[in-house]
């Protein structure tokens, strides 16, 4: 509750209006057959409520509540699902993307690539990490704009070297990245990008300079896994685990795009 003004904030799996207007023109249109229509379909906009529940909870989805009206947690998961094979989530990161552009909130002076280590042990892309104990999970890797907006994230298993999602993440954006980036082979490929590399050397020490611009996506991180979905993966699919991580990047630019608002 706010105690300033008596009004009670909205949880961060409600959708307002703004928002569901620019999610809805994104959702496949689902026509319901005349004959033997069957059940009726359970609404688009609380389905996906439901799925902002699991991703901000981390809860299972057969515990979704019902009393929420949501839908069964079975029916959300579906849902995800299709909306993601329709390619839902990165289209909404890229109309987002855009608003931010649009509004001169993205700082393309810079980019910072990074990679963190996401336990699981349900299957997919997993793999025992070098880094944390052998311990078995995905990795996910991200890069970020100069103020730490995401611009772009993949998944691999835990035991891949961030140097192998580089060049993916660059496709558009320069990079900062740290010691794992530092091969001779991938500098070669940025400069033909056309993208200026600075990345510490690997044997140096740290405290190179590079942290003062690295942060931004370290925090990109944090914010990402503080939906607690994200933070161990549950999801035996690859394709749900991204659908996730991607909407989770949507959020994130949703947010600082109202925070300009």
């Amino acid at each position: 509750m706010n105690r300033g003004c008596g009004v009670a904030r909205p949880e961060p799996w409600e959708v307002d209006d703004e928002l569901w207007a620019v999610i809805e023109p994104l959702l496949p249109k689902v026509e319901r057959r005349t004959r033997h229509p069957g059940r009726k379909r359970h609404p688009d906009r609380l389905v996906f409520q439901g799925i902002l529940f699991v991703l901000h909870t981390g809860i299972s989805w057969e515990h979704l509540p019902q009393e929420l009206g949501f839908g069964s947690g079975m029916t959300c998961w579906r849902r995800l699902a299709e909306w993601s094979e329709a390619g839902v989530w990165p289209r909404l990161h890229e109309v987002l993307l855009a608003k931010l552009r649009s509004a001169n909130a993205l700082g393309f002076s810079r980019a910072a690539v990074d990679g963190s280590h996401n336990p699981g042990l349900k299957g997919g892309k997993t793999g025992r990490s070098p880094v944390d104990r052998g311990r078995t999970g995905s990795k996910h890797h991200l890069i970020t704009d100069a103020t730490g907006i995401p611009l772009a994230i993949t998944l691999t298993g835990g035991n891949r070297n961030d140097v192998t999602q580089l060049i993916p993440l660059l496709e558009a954006v320069p990079p900062v990245g740290d010691r794992g980036y530092d091969h001779d082979k991938y500098r070669r490929l940025v400069w033909d990008l056309g993208v200026k590399p600075l990345i510490a050397r690997r044997g140096t020490e740290h405290g190179s300079g590079l942290g003062t611009q690295r942060w931004v996506v370290e925090r990109a991180f944090a914010h990402l896994h503080w939906f607690r979905r994200l933070r161990i993966r549950w999801e035996i699919r690859d394709d749900i685990h991204e659908a996730f991580l991607t909407l989770g990047c949507a959020l994130i630019c949703w947010r600082r795009l109202r925070s300009r608002c």
